[in-house]
């Protein structure tokens, strides 16, 4: 029998708590990465240059495998065909691997067109440094490519962990480089943590490969197009890459566009987007991740049960995800500048960099909700082997993402009289309409496919509420100490020597007395989180009391 979605729910734990260790690792990579280097060249050079290469592990990767295998592998499964199912899965990977190695080729002679088209604004030493680690970089993402068809094989036989777990190593090994490269020149620095990528990307492709041998059985990388299976999958791989590929051309427009700010928007930028995509990863990617195989087997029922189980898993999984987003999307909007504090700040990375990062962070957290229930949404239709619908409005998001992106970055800071960095504040908001917009189109066509969507209103207001009150109690602290200890004034300096035509956040909202930021940020944080949690419980929300009774239990 299928899994309940309350059963299922225990996989999206699993899915969570991989992620919750990578986004972990990540987190101490980036801030021991923001100590070393800060905001400077090095940090723009290599934050541009990741992102190139990284096209063709977000066309290839795991979201086009979710989106186009994973339906087709559960359901052979789910019907018993698994011979069929392991022969289609190495010669899914046979052609995988053709083309990775062909792209992977072309990137390494085309990165100078390559930094050229995707960052316009760098030259001299930028430009140069960024050729240089695009071309050590890319072979790395190639392997990452043939890592995601790993977690493609671990998801569909409900082995989530391991899967998602598997970056800590790729964490690691830059971790371990940046620790021994303490003191060296930054451009030599860069270059080595470029090589730690790929090490790194080999060793999270290892670490999975046992596990996914042991579950085949027998394992025969032939690229093919025999089986009807793989045409399958193809035909499905086609709008699915197409659609990654509309995002990766709205990612790469609005890097273009932040490096026409200045070098530094574009550093923190990546910053305050690693701090974003965290809850993104573990509330909407943990989910919608885990739902998946169990909506694709849910999907070859007849037409009146597969509709009934979808909507009850579609209602669990917004239910589940929106108990942590709507709290995640308030600390962004109100408690910005104390998650930058306590993961970001240190060394380089700055009191002036942290204020920008949390200005960033108030488009993101606008985005949030949107940006993970558009994923479980997607989810849906790619287990009705449906890919056509969601590249449709991905193309309609990225097209009007592109128009106000550029008439926001070129204009929005001109218009109110802010400095120049502050320009890239204007594009997370562009970014925040667009996901809305998306995610309504996405929730309108899998209402049609199912014939409704399950409401949740009514446990959004009450999320919020609870959100609202428990932030309003932290700021409320936040002033009271700042007013105890002093506040320490921006200098004017930090913001190009500018005189602001209105504060953009009240002095006494943002700390900057004499006590560890450090400190001051976690316990500031941890009263809020308490916050929500005691209230959601006394709302009655069951996420919140099934936790409570788990403490209980553990007495």
């Amino acid at each position: 029998m299928p899994e309940t979605p309350q059963r299922s729910g225990r996989s999206a734990a699993l899915v969570a708590l991989g992620i919750l260790l990578s986004r972990l690792a990540g987190l101490a990579r980036q801030k021991l990465f923001a100590h070393l280097m800060g905001s400077g060249l090095e940090a723009a050079a290599f934050s541009a240059a990741t992102r190139i290469p990284n096209v063709l592990q977000n066309l290839l990767g795991e979201g086009v495998l979710s989106a186009s295998f994973i339906p087709v592998y559960a359901s052979l499964r789910a019907k018993g065909q698994l011979d069929e199912a392991r022969k289609m899965a190495g010669a899914v990977f046979g052609l995988l691997a053709l083309l990775v190695g062909v792209i992977v080729a072309v990137g390494l002679l085309g990165a100078p067109w390559l930094v050229r088209f995707i960052a316009p604004g760098y030259s001299g030493e930028a430009y140069e440094l960024t050729v240089t680690l695009v071309r050590i970089i890319f072979p790395g993402t190639g392997v990452l490519v043939l890592s995601a068809w790993c977690l493609g094989i671990l998801n569909s036989h409900k082995q989530f962990f391991l899967s998602y777990a598997a970056p800590v190593v790729w964490n690691g090994a830059i971790i371990a480089v940046l620790l021994g490269a303490r003191g060296a020149p930054g451009s030599e620095v860069i270059t080595w943590v470029a090589w730690a990528t790929v090490a790194g990307s080999v060793l999270q492709f290892l670490v999975q490969l046992p596990n996914v041998m042991k579950l085949l059985g027998r394992f025969e990388p032939r690229p093919s197009i025999s089986l009807p299976s793989v045409v399958e999958v193809l035909r499905g791989f086609g709008p699915a890459v197409a659609a990654r590929g509309v995002v990766q051309v709205s990612a790469y427009v609005d890097l273009a566009l932040v490096t026409l700010v200045s070098v530094r928007a574009v550093s923190v930028l990546t910053y305050a987007q690693t701090i974003a995509l965290l809850p993104i990863s573990l509330f909407g990617m943990s989910i919608a991740a885990a739902e998946l195989p169990e909506m694709s087997a849910d999907a070859v029922k007849s037409l009146e049960e597969r509709s009934k189980a979808l909507q009850e898993r579609l209602k669990a999984g917004l239910e589940r995800m929106s108990f942590f987003v709507v709290p995640s999307a308030v600390a962004f909007l109100l408690l910005g500048d104390l998650l930058c504090g306590v993961l970001l700040e240190s060394g380089r990375f700055t009191a002036k960099d942290s204020r920008l990062g949390w200005y960033l962070l108030l488009g993101s957290g606008v985005a949030l909700l949107a940006q993970t229930s558009g994923r479980l949404f997607s989810s849906t239709l790619y287990a009705l082997k449906d890919t056509k619908t969601p590249f449709r409005f991905a193309v309609i998001r990225v097209t009007l993402g592109v128009a106000l992106g550029f008439v926001s970055v070129t204009y929005g800071a001109k218009v109110f009289g802010l400095p120049t960095d502050l320009a890239a504040v204007f594009l997370t908001l562009t970014t925040s309409v667009t996901a809305w917009l998306e995610m309504s189109l996405l929730k309108r066509a899998v209402a049609k496919q199912l014939g409704g969507v399950p409401s949740i209103a009514g446990r959004l207001v009450r999320l919020w509420v609870a959100a609202f009150v428990a932030a309003g109690v932290a700021v409320g602290v936040k002033v009271a100490l700042t007013l105890h200890f002093g506040a320490r004034p921006m200098a004017l300096e930090e913001w190009g020597g500018q005189v602001l035509p209105f504060p953009l956040v009240p002095e006494l909202m943002v700390w900057r007395f004499d006590v560890s930021t450090l400190v001051t940020s976690t316990g500031l944080i941890g009263v809020y989180g308490a916050g929500y949690f005691v209230i959601t419980a006394l709302m009655g929300i069951p996420q919140a009391g099934a936790v409570v009774r788990r403490v209980l239990r553990r007495k």
